[in-house]
């Protein structure tokens, strides 16, 4: 809202008060209400115009005003639980989706995904690691969208963006460290977790996906690990993302 428009609206304030005490005239009144009326849809206009023209760089600002502009906003609804009582109450709805997304997360791992964690696990114990070049933190957090959202521990892309010379450094000797532990800091371990409902009965556990949302350093490292080949470091960051004593809903 342009400095202007908010001139307009204390001034339309300003007069109505003035016409309550006799003060002002009612025609008086309505002119400065309808300058502020032109003056509202001229500056919403240029605002949705400005949001389409970039929308390619700024998808989280357009979606967000369409979201803003919705008359209704679907919750999740009751839920069944595991003996087919419906559960009402957020926090126990929170729960049994938490315990529900827990059980599928920490399924028995089969044969295959066995062999991949314990290859990971010999790679760890190889001393021929590929180091993480402070060069290669530093180009990827300048490559950061500042337009998305930050992640559960609070650290925000345009903050690291600015800040890529003074943390690319330390960064990179934690991403060099959790490479050779295999060990990941708590917080890339923590996911925002949404609920995108897919299809059939609203009340199935089953019907809904998770969408989560992770820490931005963390996600770099999985990238690292992808440009080397080894996804299992994927697998060794989410292996907490869902924990049974958390409410992610």
């Amino acid at each position: 809202m342009s400095k202007e428009l908010l001139e307009k609206l204390k001034r339309k304030e300003e007069v109505y008060s003035l016409w309550k005490n006799g003060l002002a005239t009612w025609e008086e009144y309505k002119n400065i209400v309808r300058a502020c009326r032109d003056a509202t849809r001229k500056a919403k206009a240029q605002l949705e115009l400005k949001l389409t023209e970039e929308v390619k760089d700024n998808k989280k600002g357009f979606f967000k005003y369409i979201s803003s502009k919705r008359t209704t906003r679907e919750n999740v609804g009751p839920l069944l639980n595991e003996v087919g009582a419906l559960v009402m109450e957020d926090t126990e709805k929170a729960e049994l989706l938490n315990a529900f997304f827990a059980s599928v997360f920490t399924a028995k791992v089969g044969p295959q995904e066995t062999q991949t964690l314990e290859a990971g696990e010999k790679f760890l114990q190889k001393e021929d690691l590929p180091l993480v070049k402070e060069d290669w933190v530093r180009e990827h957090l300048g490559k950061l969208n500042i337009h998305k959202s930050m992640g559960p521990d609070g650290m925000h892309p345009r903050v690291l963006k600015e800040l890529a010379d003074v943390i690319a450094r330390l960064l990179s000797i934690i991403f060099e460290r959790s490479w050779r532990t295999g060990e990941v800091p708590e917080d890339w371990r923590k996911a925002s977790v949404t609920l995108v409902f897919k299809k059939g009965k609203k009340e199935d556990l089953g019907n809904y996906r998770p969408v989560s949302l992770t820490s931005i350093p963390g996600k770099m490292m999985e990238q690292r690990g992808g440009e080397e080949g080894h996804w299992e470091w994927s697998t060794w960051i989410h292996q907490g993302e869902f924990m049974p004593d958390q409410s992610n809903s």
